[in-house]
């Protein structure tokens, strides 16, 4: 997977004034999920900055439900005027696997205007688990397939497709354990109740007290909250590399100019310092791709989530 360079930030800093007419009333974010999690606080954030930069407000707001097809839908039937705009997150790219007749065309309602933060996986155990390394764990999940247990957010998770992912890559089975969330899946890796979990490295080592050893984080270089801990790759499984993302989006019929407005306030915040330390703090990686590169990005997701799903047997509900 490939990340934004820095660059593609510096030339969105430098886009010439467009859509001169843009925004005329307050913008509303639509959050397709509950207040509180990840991509409601990274859209929050991103809020404040873009209200300083387009000279509206933009007001969060939540529409939760249907693995986020609820607030989608919401956003899919908004005028195209870039006054109404989706926070989605990779998950996105899972929704057609996940949810029966979308009220939307998956692959035709919007256009990205960027990806705002990509957050690693994280492979953690007890402290206590036989397995020091990625490898023991991998090497051990071959010789006994199934007997390792893995706990996830549900069927049809983003945990339950990172593992999978790793299952696919790794070419193990481990025996899936269902939770109601995430957060669940790693407190039961906590109390031993399941022998691993793939989650993101603020759930799964949050706290000086976390009784979790990291194996394994994904992404292309160590993280600065989890320095000892190697990536997928230099722990030897370099076929590793799903990294979660938030971003926005508007309906598909916006027009250029004003996708480039945003997306020139998008990338204007997230190079901001204060921005950029405070995805760090959450263990995220600052994003900025430009739309042309954020589909693409989305495109490629949702065909590699399609080979997910069938090694998972996931049907849609």
């Amino acid at each position: 997977m490939r990340l934004p360079r820095r660059a593609l930030l510096a030339s969105a800093l430098a886009t010439p004034a467009l859509a001169q007419g843009f925004p005329t009333h307050p913008l509303r974010l639509v959050v397709a999920w509950a207040p509180s999690g990840a991509i409601d606080t990274i859209a929050r954030r991103l809020a404040v900055k873009l209200t300083e930069s387009l000279g509206q407000s933009v007001v969060v707001e939540n529409r939760s439900g249907a693995s986020g097809s609820i607030g989608a839908a919401e956003v899919a039937r908004a005028a195209p005027d870039g006054h109404t705009l989706l926070a989605l997150d990779s998950t996105y790219g899972m929704m057609p696997f996940l949810v029966n007749s979308l009220p939307f065309d998956h692959a035709r309602a919007f256009r990205l205007i960027t990806i705002s933060a990509f957050t690693p996986v994280v492979a953690a155990v007890h402290r206590d688990s036989p397995w020091q390394t990625l490898r023991e764990l991998t090497e051990d999940a071959k010789r006994r397939p199934q007997a390792i247990t893995y706990g996830s957010g549900g069927v049809g998770s983003s945990v339950q497709f990172a593992t999978v992912a790793y299952e696919l890559a790794a070419d193990v089975r481990l025996f899936h354990v269902p939770y109601r969330g995430g957060g669940e899946a790693v407190t039961a890796t906590m109390a031993k109740q399941v022998d691993v979990v793939f989650a993101s490295p603020s759930a799964a080592m949050g706290g000086a007290n976390s009784v979790l050893r990291p194996l394994a984080i994904s992404g292309p270089g160590r993280l600065a909250l989890l320095p000892e801990t190697p990536t997928f790759a230099e722990a030897g499984l370099p076929g590793y590399d799903i990294l979660h993302w938030s971003g926005l989006a508007v309906p598909r019929a916006t027009p250029d100019a004003v996708v480039q407005r945003l997306y020139a306030a998008a990338a204007e915040a997230l190079a901001a310092p204060d921005i950029r330390a405070f995805l760090a703090q959450i263990a995220s990686i600052p994003g900025g791709m430009p739309p042309e590169a954020a589909e693409r990005q989305l495109a490629e997701e949702t065909a590699r989530w399609r080979q997910v799903v069938a090694a998972a047997g996931i049907r849609p509900q």
